[in-house]
């Protein structure tokens, strides 16, 4: 018997997490379910396992619809979802500046890609010649300093509605 676990999800800006999804996705695939009929059959399978809130069951189907045209190998809409790149060595005010990212990003109810870039060659090629630096979205907002939790709030804001 299978063991559901929890896999995070993007719902719109969101990140959930769903009990079983895995498991669901897997079955649809061995099943060879269209991706025509497939929102509404992933969705009849973690329904009963996770706690969906009344009017989001569309968002929940385009997501994922969306899950399992990746596992399919299929094209997908490009969405306007944030990628954060944090430039530092590791050191602890690298870490304070993900740390400022995440509980940002919490405060404000938005989801992002965070990768943490430690090899100063990869730093280097990008320009950076002071760390922590921030990348949002392909620009450099910030290098060698930890800015404030306000002016990381007003970059989101600005990203997201880009």
């Amino acid at each position: 018997m299978e063991t559901p676990t929890q896999r995070m999800l993007k719902i719109g800006r969101t990140s959930i997490g769903l009990i079983g999804l895995d498991i669901a996705l897997n079955r649809a695939l061995a099943q060879n379910i269209p991706v025509e009929d497939i929102s509404e059959h992933l969705y009849q399978e973690i329904r009963d396992k996770n706690y969906i809130p009344p009017g989001m069951t569309d968002k929940y189907k385009t997501a994922l619809e969306r899950e399992y045209r990746i596992l399919l190998g299929l094209e997908i809409e490009e969405n306007k979802d944030l990628t954060i790149r944090i430039f530092g060595t590791g050191c602890i005010t690298c870490n304070g500046l993900r740390d400022a990212v995440i509980d940002a990003m919490m405060k404000m109810g938005i989801a992002a890609d965070i990768d943490m870039v430690h090899e100063p060659d990869e730093i280097g090629r990008y320009g950076i010649t002071t760390t922590p630096a921030l990348m949002i979205n392909g620009e450099i907002k910030s290098a060698g300093i930890h800015p404030t939790p306000f002016q990381l709030e007003e970059w989101f804001r600005e990203a997201v509605d880009n």
